[in-house]
Order: C-alpha cells, then sequence, then structure tokens
C-alpha cells in the first residue's frame, strides 16, 4: 500500500504536518530528531511524538548497570528524555552529570542511576521511564524497543561472529548482518501500534549496525514497518562509520536496512547537501570516515530530498531544526505523490 492511500489517510492529511510521528534509533542521532521535532509537538502541531529506543547497549554506564542490577540498559532513554525535556538546558546538565574516579559511581551517569533508582522503586523499567517524563514535563513519549534482555550479535564476512553492541561498534571488520539473541525479543507494549498508527516515521541517523539495525531485528517491529501506512524516512547519515560500517555507501545503508527489515521501510531518504570546511572534511578522511553523498535524485528508487543538515561546530552532526524541517518536507512530497498517483 502507498503512503497516504485513502484506506491509510494520515490524520494531518490537509494541515501540512503530520499528527503522529514516531522515530526509531539510538545513540546521538535519534536525540537530534526528537530535538528538532519537539517545538512541533510543544506548541501542538504533533499530537503524538513517540521515540522507539534500541536496548542492546552493553557499555560504559549502561552496561554496568545491566550486569550489576540487571537493568535494561538507560543511556539511550535518558538521552531521548532529556532532548524532549521542556527546560533541556537546565535538566541536562543533571541527567548527562558523569561522575569522575575510579570508584564505584565513577563513570555513571546521574540520569542513569536516578532511572535505576526509579525502576526498583517502581518494579518497572517502564514505569521509571513514564515517571522521569513527567518529572521533567517531556514532549513525548520514550518506548524501549523491547524490554528483553537481549544481546547483539554479528557475523562478520569472513564467517566469524561476535557478540556485544560495544565488541560491534568497535570493529574494523566488514559486517555481514547483526541479529538479537534471543531471536524472539518482544517489543514493548505500544510500539507495533505507534508504528502502525503514525502519519510519519523516522529511520536514522545513527550507527547502522548499533543504533538503527537492532530495532529492525526485533521481527514484530520489522513486520510492522512493512506494512506500515505512514510515509517512512530515511535520514541520511553525513559521514561512513570508521568502525562498523567503514567504506558502506548510502545505497549500502539502505540495502543494509531493508535486509535487516525483511523488506522496503523506507520511502523518502533525506541527505546532506551542503558545504563542509575543507580541514573538517581532510581530519574526518584522516580518520577513516567520508561524506556521505547521493549521487542523484533517488537513492535505491526512493526520491531524496537534499538540505544543509549540518549544525555548527568542528564535529559532524545533524542540526536539529534543519533535519526536522527536511523530515516535514519530505512528508509533504511523498503525499502530494501519492495524492498525484491516488487521483490518476
Amino acid at each position: 500500500m502507498s503512503p497516504g492511500s485513502p484506506e491509510g489517510e494520515p490524520a494531518a492529511a490537509g494541515a501540512g504536518l503530520p499528527r503522529r510521528v514516531v522515530a526509531l534509533g539510538g545513540g546521538s542521532g535519534l536525540p537530534a530528531v526528537l530535538r528538532g521535532l519537539r517545538r512541533f509537538a510543544t506548541g501542538g502541531e504533533l499530537s503524538d511524538l513517540i521515540a522507539v529506543v534500541a536496548m542492546s547497549d552493553d557499555g560504559g554506564s549502561s552496561g554496568r548497570l545491566r550486569r550489576g542490577r540487571g537493568l535494561p540498559p538507560p543511556g539511550d532513554v535518558r538521552n531521548c528524555l532529556v532532548a524532549l525535556a521542556e527546560e533541556e538546558d537546565l535538566l541536562s546538565a543533571l541527567f548527562q552529570h558523569r561522575y569522575d574516579g575510579d570508584g564505584e559511581l565513577g563513570g555513571h551517569n546521574l540520569g542513569n542511576l536516578i532511572l535505576a533508582a526509579l525502576a526498583e522503586q517502581t518494579g518497572s523499567f517502564l514505569k521509571a521511564v513514564e515517571v522521569s517524563g513527567l518529572v521533567l514535563r517531556i514532549a513525548g513519549r520514550i518506548l524501549p524497543v523491547t524490554t528483553d534482555d537481549v544481546t547483539l550479535t554479528a557475523r562478520l564476512e569472513d564467517g566469524s561472529e561476535i557478540c556485544g553492541e560495544s565488541t560491534i561498534g568497535s570493529c574494523r571488520k566488514p559486517i555481514r548482518s547483526v541479529a538479537l539473541h534471543p531471536a524472539t525479543a518482544r517489543p514493548t507494549p505500544g510500539v507495533v501500534e505507534a508504528i502502525r498508527g503514525a502519519d510519519l516515521i523516522v529511520l536514522g541517523p545513527g550507527s547502522l549496525f548499533t543504533s538503527v539495525v537492532p530495532n529492525l531485528v526485533v521481527e514484530e517491529v520489522a513486520q510492522a514497518l512493512r506494512g506500515a501506512r505512514g510515509v517512512r524516512a530515511l535520514v541520511a547519515n553525513l559521514v561512513s562509520e570508521r568502525g562498523e560500517a567503514p567504506g558502506l555507501t548510502l545505497e549500502s545503508h539502505l540495502q543494509v536496512i531493508e535486509e535487516h527489515a525483511g523488506g522496503r521501510v523506507v520511502d523518502v531518504a533525506i541527505v546532506h547537501d551542503g558545504p563542509v570546511a575543507a580541514d573538517t572534511l581532510r581530519r574526518y578522511h584522516d580518520e577513516g570516515s567520508n561524506l556521505l553523498a547521493a549521487a542523484g535524485p533517488v537513492l535505491g528508487g526512493r526520491p531524496v530530498v537534499r538540505r544543509n543538515l549540518l549544525a555548527d561546530g568542528d564535529k559532524l552532526r545533524h542540526d536539529p531544526v534543519a533535519t526536522a524541517d527536511a523530515l516535514l518536507e519530505a512528508w509533504r512530497t511523498c503525499r502530494a505523490a501519492s495524492g498525484a498517483l491516488n487521483r490518476a
């Protein structure tokens, strides 16, 4: 079914904005998308903004809390809470505070510890996330893709296997595929329903094999994405990843995503198109990363929306406002195209 067909009519068909948005990912990419869309949720233009967060992190503070307290990894959830918080500038300093030193608290983020304490007090990690969202007055909802205790595994091109998100993220060998163990991991209640009811579904940006794909290898999530009626937009990464995905083109990224999802899950791609300082490009190239760009107006047969997505600073990061504006343009473009097809 094409996006925006009569059976799947989005709630904001005539309003110029989607009403229900679901963004899937992890790491630093998902919070950038949420920051950009937050103003529309706060202003009431969006009736529902939902972050679906990958839950396979096993490094740093999150990994220690998983191993020591049996807690789902809270780090990416914490970052999304801060991104959607009404008073982000005030709260980010508190929730993102990291203790120094090598002691028991050394390396822990305060926000992770708060989530851990709330989970133990309420008996539920989901309840801890919900309570934190109420306290921080977030403009949306956050759902872990799964609360099952999962491990990310990877099969490399040489046939060997490695386990653990942090190991995969730093792997220097080409990756053939990733999977969750156990493969029977179930989605968190509400995730599948959110995807099915969304007008706009966002994938990326973020580390391909450790932030984006881990959401897609939860089978019921992939199935919901394949059959989704909303517009499915891929926010392309700015550069290739020197660890887990070196040398992959944007076309390769799309292929990897849809191979893991078991079919087509992208309707439109959003790609950076703008100047990058020569010294910044040189530094990234020396580190093993290269700028990603689409060769033409389509990517794997999907239309491409080109915009300057680059945030200020010497690191290549997505600007939240520019990314959100490009997403809304992509949604309108796909809606207009599907409307023309329906009238033909």
